[in-house]
C-alpha cells in the first residue's frame, strides 16, 4: 500500500456484521490486530459469531439516538447496511439510515466513512441504472452530504461461497441442464472475488487519513457476460450445459422463475435481475494504482469458492444479515444455493449452559428425544443399504470432542455451552447436517437454535429432501420441543413423544 500508515491502534465500527461481506471483514481486521466493535440491532444474536475481543454493542442506524455510544471513540466506520429484501420501499430506507448515520459520525467526529457499493452507469444506448444500484451510488451520494470524507467502493458481481450472485449462479447452473436464459445472461460484468474484496476494504484503512472523499471502481482480472461466468462454473464442475437466450422473459417473470429453482426471494431476484441488465464494468482503474491489490479472474474466483464451500458456509452467506429474508422471526424454510435449511428457535428461562446440557447429550442411549423408533427405522434401513446405522451409539454420554462418532452422525464443531454441528454418515443422494446453537436472548433466558441443512444430490436429493419433508418437521419440532422442556426444567421432565 503506497503512503500507508499503522492504523491499529484505530477503533474501527462495523455496521453490517452480520451480513456476507461484514461478517468476514471482521475476520480479516482481526487478523491484523485492528481494534474492532460492531454495531448489531440484535447483539445477542451477532456476539456468539464475531473473534474474541470484537465489541459488540446494539443499534440501530434508522436511530439516531443508539448510534451515540456506538460511534464514542470511533476513527473509522464501515457502512455495510442495505435494505433490499426489506418490505416496503427499500430506496427510502436507505436513504434515511445513511442520512442518519452519516449525521451522527459527523457530530462524533468520525474521520471516514468506508462503504461497499455496485458498479454501473446509464449508457449510451438509453439503459437506466437499475432501482437497486441507483440506490447503492445514491447511499454513497448521501453519506458524502454529512461532511464526513467517504471512501467508496463501486463492485462489479461479488463470488464466493455464500455470496448472493454466486448462489444464484450455482443453483441455476446446477439444476438446470438446459436454460432458457432471459436477455440479462448477455450482459458484461467484471465479477470479483469475495476476497479481493475483503483485501480493498481493509487497504482502506491505511489511505492518509487526510484524503478527500475517494470512489474506486474494482472488479476482476476478466470481463464475462453472466452466461460466461455459468459455462466456466459447469466447466469446472464437470457439467454439460445449454444456455438458449430468449428476449421474452421480463424481470418480474424472471425473478418468479428464479424464486422456484435459486435461493433467491422473488422480490430480491427482480431488484437483482434489474441490475443485471446493466454492464458492471471498470472505467476508471484508479484502484489498481492506489492499492497493492491484484485480484483474480472469474476462473479463479469460482475454482476458490468451491474449494472452501464447506468453511465458507460456516462462516458468512448472503441471507445471515436479518434483511436478506426480510424478516427476523422463525422458522426458516428456505433453499441456499443448493443447500436446504430448516430451522426452528425455542427461548427459555435458564441459563446458556442448563439450555445446552440436553443437546449436549443427545444420541446414544438418551436417545433423540422424539419418535426414538423413526429414528431406530431410520438407522435400519442405513444398514440395509451398507451404511452404519446406529449401532456405534456415541463414546460417552456427556462428554462430546470433535470427531467424535454419535450414531451416524459424527461431531463436525463443539463449542460446550453454546454450538454443536454433527455431519451425517448415513447413506443418503446428498450431504446432511443437524446444528444446536444456544444463544442469550434479549428478553432473558437463552435462545435453542435448531437447524437442519442438505446439499441434494441431483433429482434423487431434492425428491428425498421433500418426499421426507413432512416427517422432517415432526420429527424436528418434537426435538425441539423436547429439548427446551428438559432444559426448563433441569432435565427432569419427560413429555410423552
Amino acid at each position: 500500500m503506497r503512503g500507508a500508515d499503522d492504523s491499529r491502534d484505530r477503533l474501527v465500527l462495523i455496521t453490517g456484521a452480520s451480513g456476507y461481506v461484514g461478517g468476514r471483514l471482521v475476520r480479516a481486521l482481526v487478523d491484523r490486530e485492528q481494534r474492532v466493535r460492531c454495531l448489531a440491532r440484535r447483539p445477542a444474536y451477532l456476539r456468539p459469531r464475531v473473534p474474541a475481543g470484537v465489541e459488540v454493542i446494539a443499534g440501530d442506524c434508522l436511530d439516531p439516538d443508539s448510534l451515540h455510544s456506538a460511534l464514542d471513540g470511533v476513527d473509522v466506520a464501515y457502512y455495510l447496511v442495505h435494505s433490499m429484501g426489506a418490505r416496503g420501499d427499500f430506496a427510502e430506507q436507505d436513504r434515511l439510515a445513511a442520512r442518519t448515520f452519516g449525521g451522527a459520525a459527523r457530530r462524533a467526529g468520525i474521520r471516514r466513512i468506508i462503504y461497499l457499493g455496485g458498479l454501473g452507469a446509464d449508457d449510451a444506448g438509453g439503459a437506466r441504472l437499475s432501482h437497486h444500484l441507483r440506490s447503492r451510488q445514491e447511499t454513497g451520494d448521501v453519506l458524502r452530504e454529512s461532511g464526513v470524507p467517504v471512501i467508496e467502493f463501486r463492485a462489479s458481481v461479488i463470488l464466493g461461497s455464500g455470496s448472493l450472485s454466486f448462489e444464484l449462479i450455482r443453483a441455476l447452473t446446477e439444476r438446470l441442464p438446459v436454460m432458457i436464459c432471459p436477455r440479462w445472461v448477455a450482459t458484461v460484468a467484471q465479477p470479483i472475488a469475495i476476497d479481493d474484496v475483503i483485501a480493498y476494504l481493509a487497504a482502506a484503512l491505511d489511505l492518509p487519513m487526510e484524503a478527500d472523499s475517494q470512489i474506486f471502481e474494482i472488479g476482476g482480472a476478466e470481463r464475462l457476460a453472466y452466461g460466461g461466468i455459468m459455462r466456466e462454473y459447469a466447466r469446472q464442475r464437470g457439467l454439460r450445459r445449454l444456455l438458449i437466450s430468449v428476449p421474452v422473459l421480463t424481470p418480474r417473470l424472471s425473478s418468479l422463475w428464479l424464486g422456484l429453482v435459486t435461493p433467491v426471494y422473488a422480490r430480491v431476484g427482480r431488484q437483482l435481475i434489474e441490475g443485471m441488465r446493466n454492464p458492471t464494468v471498470v472505467r476508471d482503474e484508479s484502484a489498481l494504482r492506489a492499492f497493492d491489490i491484484h485480484p483474480v479472474g472469474p476462473a479463479d474466483a469460482i475454482r476458490r469458492a468451491l474449494a472452501y464451500e464447506d468453511r465458507a458456509f460456516a462462516e458468512t452467506r448472503w441471507s445471515d444479515a436479518l434483511s436478506a429474508a426480510g424478516r427476523t422471526g422463525s422458522p426458516v424454510d428456505q433453499p441456499l444455493g443448493l443447500r436446504l435449511v430448516y430451522s426452528r428457535t425455542s427461548v427459555v428461562p435458564v441459563s446458556s449452559d442448563a439450555a445446552f446440557a440436553p443437546i449436549r447429550r443427545i444420541g446414544g442411549t438418551t436417545g433423540w428425544y422424539w419418535g426414538n423408533w423413526l429414528w431406530r427405522l431410520r438407522g435400519f434401513v442405513d444398514l440395509l443399504v451398507g451404511g452404519v446405522g446406529l449401532r456405534r451409539g456415541r463414546r460417552d454420554s456427556e462428554h462430546l470432542s470433535v470427531g467424535d462418532s454419535l450414531d451416524f452422525w459424527r461431531v463436525e464443531q463443539f463449542e460446550d455451552g453454546s454450538r454443536l454441528r454433527l455431519t451425517a454418515e448415513m447413506r443418503m443422494p446428498g450431504r446432511a447436517w443437524l446444528e444446536f446453537d444456544v444463544t442469550p436472548a434479549a428478553e432473558g433466558g437463552s435462545t435453542i437454535r435448531q437447524t437442519a441443512l442438505f446439499d441434494p444430490r441431483g433429482v434423487a436429493g431434492l425428491a428425498y429432501w421433500y418426499l421426507l419433508y413432512p416427517i422432517h418437521v415432526l420429527i424436528f419440532n418434537g426435538m425441539l420441543k423436547t429439548i427446551a422442556a428438559r432444559a426448563s426444567t433441569g432435565g427432569t421432565h419427560r413429555p410423552n413423544p
